[in-house]
């Protein structure tokens, strides 16, 4: 008799139910480290009853220098349950792009979670040929196949967008747009699934971005948009412009319940204050519409700068990561310029409410962790299922990191606990050190905040 995986749920109520996590997958990166070293990518205890709990317990090895591993996905996850799905799929396999090579790692994390296995790595050539894109930045598992978004195409310019690989065979099956109108830029994508809505934000090319951060070009060069398509008939149908100042319009973080149309999405820095802001993209009156609902300013500081802060006398927020928690309450944000993690409510999504704030490393606050020294600041977030664990890492990308980090970055993996009343605070026990590598993405075994989508509220 078949069985559907009992990771998968058809609600995020239903998934907040789950058993607590036991294990995450980080990947873990050289690149930019001067260490002519491949990536990997770690297996890390997160069981407080484990005898090895906040430990390295595994290891992937990769076969490559240079990849840069960044964003990362699951080939199945709860989307499987949508009316169009595949059920008969199980959460097994880590997909794992490279952004600088565009190569893609799948991983098998069965049948021993704690030691998976290289099982295929699809070239960049076959990437480019089936598909034109190039530099591989995000995954999400869809209800007919896995998606990947790209930042540009073989020679590093535009346009980027998303491409598809097949459910069972990976085989890279093409470009997902039919009709992308003026769309250039790409970086983040998500969707609402019954509403057949698909939604994509904007970062750079890669020529403009990859070498490091040129203050010259974020006059026009970084993006300010997000856009709209049909995910049916893949094809734009809106666009809004996140303020004529702001650049970097990055994660997008769509409302779990699938009956309400909106979600937030992180602008990294206003060319007018170097502040940074969270932006609420929501359907009204038969259009798409955005407005600003969070503003974080920038903080004066004469001494400790790098290079390229400087001229400024202040530290940008810097806000490069957000994550919603699986009940919609509440919104994590990263402050990888001052060294935050802000928790706000956002039962009002047009009203958030600051509840909690942790400082860790950052330019700013260089706050310590009891068990060691913070280098760099909190990144990547991932929040668990249940909403009471967020996980933290400190890198950005390999060049950015080594210009607002010029001392280096030591890779760690911090814990916060959250209160479901609201309220956040360190977990004092727990601190993972990856050496010399630099820390990124995380995922959760069985399913974290931001790698599931649901059909049902």
């Amino acid at each position: 008799m078949f069985r559907t995986d009992p990771t998968f749920y058809p609600s995020s109520r239903a998934a907040m139910r789950a058993p607590r996590e036991d294990l995450a997958y980080v990947a873990c990166l050289y690149e930019g480290t001067g260490l002519n070293r491949p990536d990997f990518m770690a297996v890390v205890d997160v069981d407080p009853s484990s005898p090895t709990y906040s430990r390295i317990v595994g290891k992937v090895e990769l076969n490559n220098v240079g990849d840069e591993l960044h964003h990362f996905g699951w080939n199945a996850c709860s989307s499987s349950l949508c009316p169009n799905g595949k059920p008969n799929l199980e959460r097994r396999f880590l997909i794992v792009p490279g952004l600088r090579s565009s190569r893609i790692y799948v991983i098998d994390t069965k049948p021993d979670p704690r030691n998976p296995k290289l099982t295929k790595v699809i070239e960049p050539g076959e990437v480019v040929e089936k598909t034109g894109y190039t530099r591989l930045h995000t995954v999400h598992c869809g209800p007919d196949g896995i998606y990947i978004s790209a930042l540009g195409n073989e020679k590093g310019e535009g346009p980027g967008g998303i491409l598809m690989l097949d459910h069972f065979s990976f085989d890279v099956l093409g470009r997902w747009e039919l009709n992308r109108g003026d769309q250039y830029l790409a970086y983040d994508f998500w969707w609402n699934l019954p509403n057949e809505v698909m939604v994509t934000s904007e970062w750079a090319v890669p020529n403009v971005m990859e070498g490091g951060l040129r203050l010259e070009h974020l006059k026009d060069r970084y993006g300010n948009r997000v856009h709209f398509w049909d995910l049916r008939k893949r094809k734009r149908v809106s666009s809004i412009t996140l303020g004529e100042d702001n650049r970097m319009a990055l994660e997008l973080r769509p409302l779990h319940d699938p009956t309400k149309l909106m979600g937030f999405i992180n602008v990294v820095v206003s060319l007018k204050d170097l502040s940074s802001s969270i932006w609420l993209w929501f359907h009204e009156d038969g259009r798409w519409q955005a407005r600003e609902v969070i503003n974080i300013p920038a903080e004066p500081s004469e001494g400790g700068l790098p290079e390229i802060l400087k001229p400024f006398k202040a530290v940008p927020p810097l806000v490069t990561d957000i994550d919603l928690s699986l009940d919609d309450k509440f919104l994590y944000v990263s402050l990888w310029g001052t060294g935050e993690v802000r928790q706000y409510d956002v039962t009002d999504p047009f009203r958030p409410r600051l509840t909690g704030k942790v400082k860790a490393g950052g330019i700013l606050h260089r706050e310590d962790h009891p068990m060691g020294r913070l280098t760099g600041a909190p990144q990547m977030l991932e929040v668990s299922r249940d909403g009471r664990r967020i996980y933290v890492t400190n890198s950005l990308y390999s060049s950015w990191d080594n210009q607002f980090y010029p001392e280096g970055i030591r890779g760690w993996m911090l814990k916060l606990n959250a209160d479901p009343e609201g309220g956040l605070i360190l977990d004092r026990d727990f601190l993972v050190d990856f050496g010399e590598a630099r820390s990124h993405q995380v995922r959760l075994r069985g399913g974290d905040a931001s790698s599931d989508s649901y059909c049902y509220p």
